[in-house]
C-alpha cells in the first residue's frame, strides 16, 4: 500500500516537528527526544500526567496533551514502547513538585520501560504512581488485557483530576476508578501496512473480519465472515456489557481504527445506543470518531466506561487538548 512519508526510519521524528508546528502556542517538543509536552509545563504544585506508547495510534497520544488532560506524551517507533531514557525525560519535563502519573497501556514492553523510568525518576527525588489499562475484554485472562481505546478515558479523568489540584493518591485513585469500570472491545475489516516493511500485518479475505484485534497491528481472537454494522455493533456490545459490572449510566465510544469513515462509525453507534436502550442502560456522554487508531487499519471498537457523580464531572470538565475538546 502506497503511503505519504520521507525515510521510515525518521516517520515518527518528523510526524512529532509536524504536530509541534501545527500548535505552536499549546505545546513543546523536548529537545533531542521524543517527548511533546504542554508550553507550560511544568506546572508547579499540579500533579503532572504522562502517557504514551508506539507510534501509530494518532491521534493518540500527543494529541490528548493539553489543559484538564496530559501533560506530557512520548513516543517510541511505529508500535514499540518508548524507552525508559525517553519516558524519563518526560517525567522530568512536568515534575511540578507534586508527583507525577503515568498512565501505562497494558503491553509487556510500556509496563517494563515505563516502571524503569518510573525507578530512574524516583531515583532523582521525584514522586511516580503509576496505572495500567487493561479494558480489551477480547482477553479472558483479566491480567492479560490489552490497554485499548479505554485509555484515553482514563486520560480525560485523570487529567481532569489533576488540574483540580487533586493531590498524587486522588489522581491515581480517579484513574483506578476508570480502569475498573472501562470495557473495550473491535473488529478489524482489513489489516494495517507497517512503514518500513510496506506488508499488511496479516491476510484477510474480502468477506472476512478479525473480531477481537489489538492496537499493535496484531490479528484478532476470531476470524469471522464479515458482518453488517448492526451484527458488529452486537457482537461487540454485548461481549463488552456481560463483563461489564452493574452498568446504569454509562458513556459511550465508538472508534475508527484509522481508516472507517465516520459515517460507517455513526451506523455503529445507532445500534449500539438501541441496544443499551434495550437494556435499560442510560447513555450519559457519546463520543464517536477516531481516538485510538492502529494506522490505517479499516474497522472500529466499541467503549463503555461506567459513571458515577465523580466521573461525571470530570468527563464534562474543561479540556483543549487538540483530539478531546470539551
Amino acid at each position: 500500500m502506497k503511503k505519504i512519508m520521507n525515510e521510515p526510519n525518521q516517520i515518527v521524528t518528523e510526524m512529532l516537528d509536524g504536530f509541534v508546528a501545527a500548535k505552536p502556542g499549546k505545546v513543546k517538543r523536548i529537545p533531542d527526544t521524543t517527548v511533546v509536552t504542554r508550553k507550560d509545563s511544568p506546572i508547579q504544585n499540579k500533579v503532572g500526567i504522562v502517557s504514551g506508547g508506539g507510534s501509530g495510534h494518532e491521534p493518540a497520544h500527543a494529541g490528548y496533551i493539553g489543559k484538564g488532560m496530559l501533560d506530557a506524551a512520548v513516543a517510541g517507533e511505529v508500535f514499540t514502547s518508548p524507552t525508559p531514557d525517553q519516558v524519563l525525560e518526560a517525567i522530568k519535563a512536568v515534575d511540578g513538585g507534586a508527583g507525577v502519573l503515568l498512565v501505562i497501556k497494558n503491553y509487556t514492553g510500556d509496563v517494563m520501560n515505563f516502571d524503569m523510568a518510573a525507578e530512574l525518576a524516583e531515583a532523582e527525588g521525584i514522586d511516580v504512581a503509576q496505572v495500567v489499562v487493561n479494558d480489551d475484554v477480547a482477553i479472558d485472562d483479566v491480567d492479560g488485557r490489552r490497554g485499548v481505546a479505554g485509555t484515553v478515558f482514563v486520560h480525560k479523568i485523570a487529567g481532569a483530576k489533576a488540574e483540580a489540584g487533586a493531590s498524587l493518591e486522588e489522581v491515581k485513585n480517579a484513574a483506578e476508578k476508570v480502569i475498573a469500570n472501562v470495557r473495550s472491545m473491535g473488529v478489524a475489516l482489513s489489516p494495517c501496512v507497517m512503514p518500513a516493511s510496506g506488508k499488511p500485518s496479516f491476510e484477510l479475505g474480502d468477506d472476512e473480519m478479525e473480531v477481537g484485534i489489538g492496537i499493535h497491528g496484531e490479528p484478532g481472537t476470531e476470524r469471522k465472515t464479515l458482518g453488517t454494522a448492526d451484527e458488529i455493533a452486537v457482537e461487540l456490545t454485548n461481549h463488552i456489557l456481560e463483563d461489564l459490572p452493574e452498568a446504569e449510566e454509562i458513556a459511550v465510544m465508538v472508534n475508527g481504527m484509522g481508516a472507517t469513515p465516520e459515517m460507517e462509525l455513526n451506523l455503529v453507534n445507532r445500534k449500539v445506543q438501541e441496544i443499551l436502550q434495550e437494556k435499560g442502560v442510560k447513555t450519559y456522554k457519546t463520543f464517536v470518531g477516531e481516538y485510538m487508531t492502529s494506522l490505517e487499519m479499516a474497522g472500529c471498537s466499541v467503549t463503555l466506561l461506567n459513571l458515577d457523580d465523580e466521573l461525571k464531572e470530570l468527563l464534562d470538565s474543561p479540556s483543549d487538548a487538540p483530539a478531546l475538546r470539551v
